[in-house]
């Protein structure tokens, strides 16, 4: 099967057979976030779990919402402050820098808030086209697709697309998946991908997507 075959039959199997595999782990740590639907809290989130585990990103998080929650109030805080309270997270120091940065630029420009529009997300300080897909999908209930590593890989590995950069395969999927999948594509595939299809050695024996995987890339598996 190659992404030409993927029809829309093929994808609601695909959608059905995620949804039932998210609804039997834990929740990502942004799909947690999600349900207070804070543009905000969502854009701080998807930066301080850059290279970040979960659970950090979880703690980091909390901490940090919990003495300031707006841009606003962390634009009050030093970056130093910042940085403590969102340690260890990976790169926390330059996470600071950069969620100060933002909280600054959105009260200069945006009146304090997040603004629902791609372009204007693209500006502010260090966000790019995963950050920015993502708080519009989650926080703003926008039709976006968020692709980062677990859906760029994924995607290409079940043969929904054949491309090699993220940026490809958003395009890719934007023609393959049914708006209606935009918004919940990233979380289900993240899940999907920390729990059975990982980067090296995904558990192909225990995968609900066997049946309809090409495999591509893959040199060994369990």
């Amino acid at each position: 099967m190659n992404a030409a075959r993927w029809t829309s039959r093929d994808v609601v199997w695909l959608i059905a057979r995620l949804r039932k595999f998210r609804a039997s782990v834990h929740p990502t740590t942004l799909a947690a976030v999600e349900r207070a639907r804070d543009p905000f809290r969502l854009l701080v989130a998807c930066v301080i779990s850059l290279r970040t585990q979960d659970a950090v990103t979880a703690l980091a998080s909390a901490r940090l919402f919990s003495m300031a929650g707006t841009p606003g109030a962390i634009a009050e805080l030093a970056e130093t402050g910042i940085a403590r309270l969102i340690y260890p997270a990976g790169f926390y120091n330059t996470k600071a820098r950069q969620i100060r940065a933002i909280a600054l630029e959105l009260q200069r420009r945006h009146d304090g808030r997040v603004p629902a529009d791609q372009d204007a997300l693209l500006r502010l300080p260090g966000v790019g086209r995963k950050t920015a897909n993502l708080v519009l999908g989650l926080g703003f209930g926008i039709p976006a697709i968020c692709v980062d590593t677990h859906v760029h890989r994924i995607a290409n590995r079940l043969g929904l697309v054949a491309t090699r950069a993220p940026e490809k395969t958003e395009r890719m999927l934007a023609v393959v998946l049914s708006r209606r999948y935009w918004i919940e594509i990233n979380d289900l595939l993240v899940t999907f991908g920390q729990n059975v299809c990982h980067p090296t050695s995904p558990r192909c024996s225990r995968c609900p997507l066997a049946a309809r995987c090409r495999r591509i890339g893959v040199v060994r598996h369990r």
